[in-house]
């Protein structure tokens, strides 16, 4: 019994689980700010490119 209400109060594997989340969320965050770049650095390649006799 004590082991099982140890097993409840423990918050260790609680953190590892935040930190997964917060990892997933930058993660998230840092593909669509490279998406976001990317599509702009295509368009002005695609523009210096028909410019181009």
């Amino acid at each position: 019994m004590r082991k099982l209400i140890r097993f409840f109060k423990d918050e260790e594997g609680a953190t590892a689980v935040e930190y997964g989340i917060m990892v997933a969320a930058i993660a998230a965050i840092i593909i669509t700010v490279v998406y976001a770049i990317g599509v702009k650095v295509k368009a002005a390649f695609t523009a210096v490119d028909t410019a181009m006799p």
